[in-house]
């Protein structure tokens, strides 16, 4: 196994934009060819677009872009935006009137880092679509929809460290698969080689770790408060060339949803929206369950990834900057 940048797998193209003084943004991931997509939705507040569509039993199994926003709910205008960028090169589904670029999407709540009122919308989302069909854009960080990430809010924001995006990616073979995952989540971030934190509930006044397993088991059940509306959610959507059909890529974003769990704790709560999107070129053959497993693998180092490459913003302090990581 050897590990490539995410750009490196041939048909789709990365691209984010940001409103600094919203502290949010979006990013999305174009695949002007087409690809075979699929989609697991595990979290019970999830904002979604298009993710019906995706299921193994409906007609359409080919889409054109995702996105991933900010904004909550009102980060689902970004879609319109791709969709603008996309029919202006022609790209979309021939429904012989017009071609219309099948776009789904997901978006994290980020309304409580920046000001409230400025939110990814259509023109943002036509934005990250120019950036990534014109610019082969590297960064990760506090970018694009991680722009406003956050985690850790179990003690609300006062407690929580800076989220992000991150990128990860692998090639066994001519086999190759990645994940851009933005990373917004309620609970703590582990490194799952290692088993600590990386980021999460943090008291700056003390430095240290707060652990938010313990602060759930440890209240009093009538005394539990999770600070539902802190804002939450991460979403990830996993790259590959592996031969898959619309039932496989649901499959595989399922056994992709690993990755969050072995890096987040909780992951999938009440509180968080987490969504993992697949999508594929549709090119090499591989055994499903290999593919899976790597899904999972690429999802839980971007994971990672996303926090290390993290900046400090908005007050919210950064795994580098406790780290001193240039």
């Amino acid at each position: 196994m050897e590990r490539i940048l995410i750009q490196n797998i041939k048909g789709f193209k990365i691209g984010h934009a940001e409103h600094l003084d919203g502290i949010t943004g979006c990013t999305t991931i174009l695949c002007p060819e087409g690809a075979i997509a699929g989609v697991d939705v595990r979290g019970g507040a999830p904002g979604t677009r298009e993710t019906d569509l995706l299921s193994s039993e409906n007609l359409v199994d080919t889409i054109h872009a995702m996105f991933m926003s900010g904004g909550s709910a009102y980060g689902l205008d970004v879609g319109s935006g791709i969709m603008k960028f996309l029919e202006e090169q022609q790209i979309g589904f021939d429904v012989q009137v017009a071609r219309v670029p099948i776009v789904p999407g997901a978006v994290l709540f980020d309304l409580a880092v920046g000001s409230p009122t400025i939110r990814p919308n259509q023109k943002l989302g036509y934005t990250a679509a120019q950036n990534a069909y014109h610019l082969a854009d590297e960064r990760e960080g506090s970018i694009g929809a991680g722009t406003g990430a956050t985690v850790g809010k179990c003690l609300g924001m006062d407690y929580s460290m800076k989220g992000g995006i991150g990128t990860f990616a692998v090639k066994v073979g001519e086999l190759q698969i990645g994940a851009v995952v933005a990373v917004n989540s309620f609970g703590d971030i582990y490194d799952p080689e290692t088993g600590e934190i990386i980021a999460g509930v943090y008291d700056q006044k003390k430095q240290s770790y707060l652990n938010t397993e313990s602060i759930m088991f440890e209240a009093p059940p009538d005394q539990q408060e999770t600070n539902r509306f802190s804002g939450n959610t991460s979403i990830a959507t996993v790259l590959t060339n592996a031969k898959l059909t619309k039932a496989d890529a649901n499959k595989m974003s399922s056994m992709a949803h690993d990755g969050f769990a072995r890096t987040m704790r909780p992951a999938h709560s009440m509180v968080d929206g987490d969504t993992i999107f697949t999508m594929s070129t549709n090119e090499i053959d591989a055994d499903l369950n290999v593919v899976g497993h790597l899904a999972s693998y690429v999802v839980q180092q971007a994971v990672v990834r996303a926090i290390k490459e993290a900046d400090s913003l908005g007050g919210i302090i950064s795994y580098k900057d406790l780290n001193k990581v240039k």
